[in-house]
């Protein structure tokens, strides 16, 4: 599912357009539907693979499958064009939640001769997703209408959901720090990148507010977007402290110092 909605939305802009913004020439205002979907997908990826080292993939894979089909259905019920986009965005809140368990359950759950395997599947109906989308896309909107490339997530997300709870193994948990500074960095970095290159034309690549640019703000974007990287914290230094107090350690060192001090 959150592979086919990255395509399966861009064939249906036009019907989108016609139904939720007709007063505009363009698809300025629609790309957003699918804008919104990416940004909230690829910020959280930075979290949300140790949220589920923290609670176990599973206990969060099945809350993102839970967010993405209740936002599905929220999606298609949208009778505005920014009701859509918010729900968009919620979607892709809880594609972020699942995606990174996929991979962990398989490297966790699957013995070193079987990973290969396992993962080429995982990449192979990946890649299928990515073909079906456009072709779902236009007999959906074609034969029942641009609401149905989300309400068809309903019944998969159900199925997914009642599979995993039965056949996706609970796995150990472990802590982990979370960088919280650098995941709002980047979500604002990357909103204000993808701002100014998608709405630099409608500005004529000028200002946008008084004299904010949009060329200013890519460049602010990218300089957040730095800013982010030097944010995260680095790993602490092992110490061998433990290591040199050990009754262990200490019996060599008291060995090799009355062996020094024996020699000529």
């Amino acid at each position: 599912m959150i592979l086919v909605d990255t395509t399966i939305v861009s064939v249906a802009n036009p019907a989108i357009k016609a139904a939720l913004d007709p007063d505009t020439n363009n698809l300025d205002n629609v790309v957003w539907v699918t804008s919104a979907y990416l940004l909230a997908y690829a910020v959280p990826l930075l979290i949300t693979g140790r949220l589920g080292d923290r609670f176990g993939p599973k206990n969060i894979y099945l809350i993102g499958l839970a967010v993405f089909t209740l936002a599905s259905f929220g999606a298609g019920m949208s009778a505005t064009l920014p009701m859509l986009i918010a729900f968009r965005a919620v979607q892709g809140l809880g594609a972020a939640l699942m995606t990174p368990q996929t991979m962990a359950v398989i490297t966790r759950t699957f013995p070193p001769n079987q990973r290969g395997a396992a993962m080429g599947l995982w990449g192979a109906t990946s890649g299928v997703a990515m073909l079906v989308g456009p072709l779902a896309g236009g007999l959906l909107v074609d034969g029942f209408g641009w609401e149905w490339i989300f309400f068809i997530n309903l019944p998969v997300g159900v199925i997914g959901f009642v599979l995993a709870w039965i056949l996706v193994p609970k796995l150990p948990t472990h802590p982990h720090r979370f960088d919280m500074v650098g995941v709002f960095l980047s979500a604002a970095a990357l909103f204000f990148i993808v701002f100014g290159l998608q709405e630099g034309e409608k500005y004529d690549w000028g200002a946008i507010w008084g004299p904010i640019t949009v060329w200013e703000l890519i460049l602010f974007g990218a300089v957040l977007l730095g800013c982010s990287s030097g944010s995260r914290p680095r790993p602490r230094a092992k110490r061998s402290c433990r290591w040199c107090c050990s009754p262990t350690a200490i019996s060599r060192c008291r060995t090799s110092g009355s062996r020094s001090s024996g020699s000529p």
